[in-house]
């Protein structure tokens, strides 16, 4: 018994003086900035050959960086894509594809349960309004901005002739023989420091190919999102035609490997990441992690949770894919906040910026400079004052539309003296779409409680409609004629101005005294929008002034080449593969007991042994964000390897800042994809079309 009194106290202290040692706090002082934390999302504009030579001991040439440029695509506005065959064929994400499936669904397809497989070129589906975009030009146009913002005296004249001077570069080269029948637009880099225009050929018509089921493309749903080791099949195929409907000849590709990456090789992401903030001085940050993502995330779990009610009945793939969309985003601003919490990360960016200022007090006028820190903390510290209201009286796609109508209805009595906008108003409130009475009730009642909690005054908010609490407002608010009178948008209009200015309908009271709150938050918030961006174009100057362009800038939905080596990592005490197998598919499958999210379709229940051996998906240190999904990830040679379509937890932390210790690319292994062509699919037609 001494004995295991002996052992357990023992145990005891190592567990305490484990916990004691992680909890150390470290002197940021010490902590230091590293060479990429600001990336590696380079741009075409200035791709870094000296820098991929000495790394990679491989310095790209003109023609190979034209070559991968001309084979990356833009996925609609959305994700990335590329060019992987001489027919036209593109590869994406089955997550970018699934909105698209579901348009060209026949009656009584359910294309997210059996996925969709064309065997021939007449059996291919063209899904209306879906386009890619191939960047074929670009020009830097930086001082035909930047000189004459310098005669605006404010910051809102700044940003007018910034405007304006896209708009007149826009037009003007858009009639010149070399740019005409592009798509143009006017790329900001660095924050306003660097303006570049460039030029896509959209392609309009685009066809599915082959996209799986739901169920493997999303396979380990939520659960599994963010996180490594990965088992999805996360890729669907589409052709682009040409003018005359036949399949697009093009000598830009990708050609599949289906080899993929091996362990420690050097691998390429070309695609388009969407945002990132490292120019982001701390005051930004602290934005960030103490005022906006935590408002994020409690509106969207709210309306998560409201749309998962209404689809229990409603059962519509299209309320799914917007579940989906909201829980993804809400895992990526939690793993956003978390990294801003982290008490390292966070002093690795102030060591940034107390190195980017160092760099600043060498340089001409000093000390004006230097200000620029002080007067973009001053500007969040006000727009911090107006957040809230700005935030929740945002009308979105999933406000309550009642609201929504109210608010109209008041702008719509505001705009008397302005016609055109008025009819402007007065189209927009004939054209809402009333929710279901189940979704408006639970929207509405998310309304009232971001006011409250966010505003901190619940009498106020209550005393509006005259209630004592939150159910009482709603059921009040479901009184109004609003919800009583079949024709009440049409009724509305035709109510004399004054009448509506005085109508003591619930609804059009709230809806006026919102309006108003609103319209004040959204004039001080926009204003002081204005003032940020134009110092932050300063700040960016400054940088450009004290490092030049060895770092990338920012990422803006532009096309990048990122890189970096197929590696594993150190996690939760064990190691992470730098691949996994369809072996690891069937693990988890029958580890959760063949439940949802992990279960499988039917012919995924018999694998054959070729099959379970295959490497499926694999991790990589290259630079991503959302927006690059559906990128390719090539080789040295220009061959595709695999398919990127996620990062792990550790990755959320690159909105702020690139870090290669256990921050991870998760992609869809090119060997995986040709044996589940092969093995599954029997997709013999796609698998030798890649293969040529």
């Amino acid at each position: 018994m001494n004995n295991m009194k002996k052992t357990i106290v023992f145990l005891v202290g190592l567990i305490l003086s484990v916990t004691v040692f992680s909890q150390v706090k470290f002197n940021p002082d010490t902590v230091n900035s590293r060479p990429f934390d600001n990336g590696k999302m380079w741009t075409f504009d200035n791709p870094p050959v000296d820098y991929f030579a000495k790394t990679y001991q491989f310095k790209p040439t003109a023609q190979w960086l034209q070559e991968v440029q001309m084979s990356a695509l833009r996925f609609a506005t959305y994700c990335s894509a590329s060019f992987v065959s001489a027919e036209g064929l593109v590869m994406t994400n089955h997550h970018c594809a699934r909105e698209s499936g579901t348009a060209v669904a026949l009656k009584g397809e359910d294309l997210n349960a059996t996925g969709f497989y064309a065997k021939t070129l007449k059996e291919e589906r063209k899904v209306k309004g879906l386009f890619v975009d191939q960047l074929v030009l670009l020009k830097d146009v930086s001082q035909q901005i930047l000189l004459p913002m310098q005669l605006g005296k404010t910051d809102a004249a700044q940003i007018a002739i910034k405007d304006s001077m896209i708009a007149v570069l826009t037009k003007s080269y858009k009639d010149s023989a070399r740019w005409k029948g592009l798509e143009l637009q006017v790329i900001t880099f660095y924050k306003g420091a660097q303006f570049s225009l460039y030029g896509y050929k959209r392609h309009h018509d685009v066809r599915l190919v082959f996209m799986p089921e739901l169920q493997m493309g999303f396979f380990g749903g939520d659960p599994d999102n963010f996180t490594y080791p990965r088992y999805a099949l996360d890729c669907s195929f589409f052709r682009v035609y040409d003018e005359k409907g036949e399949p697009l000849k093009t000598k830009y590709f990708f050609k599949f490997n289906p080899d993929g990456a091996k362990e420690g090789e050097a691998v390429f992401v070309v695609g388009n990441p969407g945002k990132t903030e490292r120019l982001s001085t701390t005051a930004q940050l602290d934005f960030f992690r103490d005022i906006s993502y935590p408002a994020n995330l409690a509106f969207i779990r709210n309306r998560s949770n409201a749309l998962k009610k209404y689809n229990a009945e409603a059962k519509s793939d299209s309320v799914l894919n917007l579940i989906f969309s909201l829980e993804n985003s809400h895992k990526a601003i939690t793993g956003m906040l978390k990294a801003l919490q982290d008490d390292y990360i966070y002093a690795r960016k102030m060591a940034f910026e107390k190195e980017f200022k160092a760099k600043v007090a060498l340089l001409p006028n000093s000390n004006a400079s230097l200000q620029v820190w002080n007067e973009i903390s001053a500007c969040k510290q006000e727009i911090k004052k107006v957040f809230n209201d700005y935030f929740v009286l945002t009308a979105r796609d999933i406000s309550p539309k009642s609201m929504v109508f109210a608010r109209m209805i008041a702008e719509y009595v505001a705009t008397e003296k302005d016609t055109a906008l008025q009819n402007k108003v007065r189209k927009q409130m004939l054209a809402l779409q009333v929710y279901p009475a189940v979704l408006e009730r639970e929207l509405l009642k998310n309304l009232l409680t971001d006011l409250i909690s966010l505003n901190g005054n619940q009498e106020n908010v209550l005393a509006m409609v005259g209630a004592k609490n939150v159910e009482e407002a709603i059921n009040k608010l479901f009184q109004s004629a609003y919800f009583t009178q079949k024709d009440y948008v049409g009724s509305v209009l035709k109510m004399d101005l004054n009448a509506l200015k005085n109508s003591k309908d619930i609804l059009l009271v709230l809806g006026q005294q919102l309006y108003t709150r609103f319209k004040f938050a959204k004039s001080t918030f926009d204003s002081l929008t204005q003032k940020e961006t134009v110092l932050n174009a300063k700040l960016a100057q400054l940088f450009f002034a004290a490092y030049g362009k060895v770092m990338p800038p920012d990422a803006n939905f532009s096309l990048r080449i990122a890189d970096g080596l197929v590696k594993g990592y150190e996690y939760n005490g064990t190691t992470a593969p730098y691949k996994t197998t369809f072996y690891g598919l069937y693990d988890r499958y029958y580890s959760f007991d063949t439940k949802f999210p992990f279960s499988l379709p039917d012919k995924w229940k018999t694998p054959v042994p070729e099959l379970l051996k295959a490497p499926y998906n694999f991790v990589s240190t290259t630079d991503i964000i959302g927006g690059n999904s559906g990128s390719a990830i090539i080789n040295k040679n220009k061959e595709a390897v695999g398919l990127i379509f996620d990062g792990n937890m550790e990755s959320l932390s690159g909105r702020f800042i690139y870090t290669d210790e256990a921050n991870r690319t998760v992609s869809v292994h090119a060997g995986g994809i040709m044996a589940a062509l092969k093995y599954v699919y029997k997709a013999k037609r796609l698998s030798e079309e890649l293969l040529k």
